[in-house]
């Protein structure tokens, strides 16, 4: 894989990122450039898709260059934070239209409603804390570890075997996970309409975001 530029220091980005805001396009440049270690690391976890790691950094970059564009100081999210997240769905967005989802993609999906800077919520944002770093953060044990308990404290018999089925995840941390099963296939095996499923399923998908919120108050 190719060297990148060095991270700038905290110092270092707080002035770029003040210059940029003040529209200095060479600090921006800075400022992507400095990031793109991130996007290589971030990309590792995607090297079992049939995309080439030239590729993969090339979509992430976009994602970076999304970040650097639309990051804003002074809300409690380091640079890093933010564009890890922009990196990511930018690729997971690739994968999607391949058809080519992992699981994961489960935490990517939009929840509806927005962050109050306009910006998508999906479940991965309201899981993630904002002032964690991201290179210490990429195992999410503790996360996957929160959304086994937000499942069973907050959701009914009938949407946890959903949400279950729908995103393979076992009925405990730990436990083999198996493959995603379609809403058609869910409610065939219910009884009910897929429509019906799909309504379940937002609406616990609903419960899960604000459960995690009122935790975080």
């Amino acid at each position: 894989m190719q060297s990148f530029p060095k991270p700038l220091s905290a110092e270092e980005e707080n002035e770029y990122i003040e210059r940029w805001g003040q529209g200095d396009r060479e600090a921006r440049r800075i400022l992507i450039e400095c990031n793109l270690r991130l996007v290589a690391y971030l990309v590792k976890k995607y090297s079992n898709f049939d995309h080439s790691v030239d590729d993969l950094i090339s979509i992430g970059t976009i994602g970076l260059i999304k970040a650097v564009d639309t990051y804003r100081a002074g809300k409690g999210v380091r640079l890093a934070t933010y564009a890890s997240r922009c990196i990511d769905n930018e690729l997971l967005m690739t994968f999607r239209s391949d058809k080519k989802q992992s699981r994961e993609v489960f935490l990517f999906e939009p929840l509806g409603g927005d962050d109050g800077e306009g910006n998508t919520l999906n479940f991965l944002d309201v899981l993630e804390s904002v002032d964690e770093d991201v290179l210490e953060r990429m195992e999410r044990d503790e996360n996957i570890s929160k959304l086994y308990d937000y499942i069973e404290e907050t959701l009914t018999d009938r949407e946890k075997h959903i949400i279950r089925l729908r995103y393979g995840i076992a009925d405990k941390p730990g436990k083999m996970e198996h493959a995603e099963v379609t809403q058609r296939e869910i409610a065939s095996q219910m009884g009910i309409s897929r429509s019906y499923v799909s309504r379940i399923e937002k609406k616990a998908l609903l419960k899960l975001r604000k459960a995690y919120e009122r935790k975080e108050q």
